[in-house]
This record gives C-alpha cells, sequence and structure tokens, in this order.
C-alpha cells in the first residue's frame, strides 16, 4: 500500500469517531485501531505465510548479488532520514536535478518529506548528477543512496 495512502487513512482515523478500520486489498491487509490516546496504531500482517515444507537449511542459495548501485562510481547522495523521496518542490514543478546536471555542494537536490515536514536535502559534493536512484513519491530509508554524483 502506497505510503501516502496510508497516512491518510490515519488521519481519517485520528479525525474520526471511527475506532477501528481494516483494509484488505491485492498487495496486502492493513488494520488501523485506535488506541487510548490520541495517535492510532497501524500495522500490516505478513501478506504470505511460509510454506509448511519449507527446505532444510542446508538446501538455502547463496545471498543474491549486491545491487549495481554498490558498483556505482561515484559518489553517493545519501538520504539523511526516513520519508518519501521527492524530485520537485510541488506536483506540477520542475524537477530540482536531472541527469547530466552540474550541481554545486549545499544545492538542494531533492526533498524528503518525513511526519509531514519537507526536507531539502543537498548535494554534499559538487560534480555532475550521473544516475537518479529513486522514484518520485517512492519511500526512502536512512542511509539508502539517492543520487550517484561523478
Amino acid at each position: 500500500m502506497d505510503l501516502r495512502k496510508l497516512k491518510t487513512l490515519i488521519d481519517l482515523v485520528s479525525e474520526s469517531n471511527v475506532s477501528e478500520l481494516e483494509i484488505t486489498e491485492a498487495e496486502g491487509k492493513v488494520r488501523i485501531v485506535k488506541g487510548s490516546g490520541a495517535m492510532p496504531h497501524a500495522y500490516a500482517p505478513p501478506v504470505a505465510p511460509m510454506p509448511a515444507h519449507a527446505a532444510p537449511a542446508a538446501n538455502l542459495q547463496a545471498p543474491a548479488a549486491p545491487p549495481e548501485v554498490l558498483a556505482e562510481t561515484g559518489h553517493p547522495v545519501k538520504s539523511p532520514m526516513v520519508g518519501t523521496f521527492y524530485r520537485s518542490s510541488s506536483p506540477g514543478a520542475k524537477p530540482f536535478v536531472e541527469v547530466g546536471s552540474v550541481v554545486k555542494e549545499g544545492e538542494t537536490v531533492c526533498i524528503i518529506e518525513a511526519m509531514k515536514i519537507l526536507n531539502e536535502i543537498e548535494a554534499d559534493k559538487s560534480g555532475t548528477i550521473s544516475r537518479i536512484l529513486c522514484e518520485n513519491g517512492q519511500a526512502v530509508e536512512y542511509g539508502q543512496p539517492l543520487f550517484i554524483i561523478d
């Protein structure tokens, strides 16, 4: 389920007299329960249970190769927080940077929304944007590479 949709549902439960909301979609199931405090609690139970006939540990495959991002040359601009990645200041606006854009250290390259606060993320090195690693509106983790600067 989309992070923005989940936030909207939580806000809806918070502001209404509804004490519990459960939604099932193709991606999974979400249940939001308003606790005794002001904020509701949301959790998503696992989508698929483990198979009853799991293979023994000796038959496990080797871990997958690391993503190609790790093999990429250049300097990664990493997310300083968990949130939602946006390439522009508003939905119809021009993106801050494109592949091939020349940036200076301290120049805004994207926005990460965290707890309804828009945080401008700046380039920590001067150079040229060679790759954009996230999609607009994608949830990002702390330390996740966002861009590669050459």
